[in-house]
C-alpha cells in the first residue's frame, strides 16, 4: 500500500519549460545576424551540457551558457548591450509568475488528507525555493528536497532519510529519465504525466525502457481516481 507520494515540481506541478523555450527563441533572434537558428540551438545545447558539471541546472546556469555561446558564435564581437539583454532575459524568467498546471491545487489538497506528500525537484536552490514559496501549495508538503541530480542513489538516500520503504513510495513526474526510471529501479512506484515540452537532456532514447513498471496518466487530475483503484494490502 502506498503511503508516501512525491511530486516533481517543474512541468509536473507548474509550467517551467515554456519559459526556457520562449527565452531560447529570444536568444536566437538576438544572434540571428551572426548564425542560423539551427546552429545556435546546437551550440547552446552543447554549452549547457558542458557546463552542467560546473553550474548545475536552472536559470543561472542557462544564462551563463547563453552568454558563453554568444561570445563563441560571434567570435568575441558580441557587445555589452547584447550581454545586458541576455541578463535581462534571465531576470524576466526569475520574475515570471508561478503558474500551476490545471488540476494541481485540487489534487494536492485532496491527497494531503490521506498521504504523506513530498516534493523532490532539482535545480538552482534559490530559484526553486522561490517558486515553491510563491506556488501557494507549499503547505501541503511535509518534506521538500531540492537535489542536484535525480539518480537511483539520490532517491534511495531520500527515502532512507525519511524512513520510507520503496514499495510504499510513489513518485509522480513528467520526466522518464529523472522522475520515473530511477524510482522503479530501486523498487518504487511511479506515475508518468508527460508535459507538452521536453528539454532534450531529459529525453529517453528508448521510451519502452521500464515498460510495465510504471503508469502513464494524461493529467494530474486522474491521480486520485487511479490511487483509489489500487488494492489495499
Amino acid at each position: 500500500m502506498i503511503d508516501t507520494i512525491a511530486f516533481d515540481a517543474d512541468d509536473t506541478l507548474w509550467h517551467n519549460e515554456n519559459l526556457y523555450s520562449m527565452t531560447q527563441e529570444r536568444f536566437k533572434r538576438l544572434l540571428a545576424p551572426f548564425q542560423d537558428v539551427a546552429t545556435i540551438d546546437q551550440r547552446l545545447y552543447a554549452t549547457e551540457m558542458r557546463n552542467l558539471a560546473f553550474f548545475g541546472y536552472g536559470i543561472k546556469g542557462f544564462t551563463l551558457s547563453m552568454i558563453e555561446t554568444a561570445i563563441e558564435i560571434t567570435e568575441g564581437r558580441i557587445g555589452a548591450s547584447e550581454i545586458r539583454q541576455i541578463i535581462d532575459y534571465a531576470r524576466d524568467m526569475l520574475r515570471a509568475p508561478v503558474e500551476l498546471l490545471p488540476g494541481v491545487c485540487e489534487t494536492i489538497a485532496s491527497l494531503s488528507d490521506s498521504y504523506r506528500l513530498m516534493m523532490i525537484t532539482k535545480g538552482d536552490l534559490f530559484d526553486q525555493e522561490s517558486k515553491i514559496a510563491r506556488s501557494g501549495i507549499a503547505d501541503y508538503f511535509q518534506h521538500v528536497e531540492i537535489v542536484s541530480e535525480k539518480t537511483p542513489d539520490t532517491y534511495a538516500a531520500v527515502l532512507s532519510r525519511y524512513g520510507v520503504e520503496p514499495g510504499r513510495f510513489l513518485m509522480v513526474g513528467n520526466s522518464l529519465k529523472s522522475d520515473i526510471l530511477p524510482v522503479v529501479e530501486i523498487g518504487g512506484n511511479a506515475v508518468y504525466i508527460p508535459y507538452h515540452l521536453t528539454w532534450e537532456h531529459e529525453r529517453v532514447i528508448d521510451e519502452s525502457a521500464g515498460a510495465g513498471r510504471y503508469v502513464t496518466l494524461s493529467h494530474i487530475g486522474e491521480l486520485p481516481t487511479w490511487l483509489a483503484r489500487l488494492p489495499a494490502i
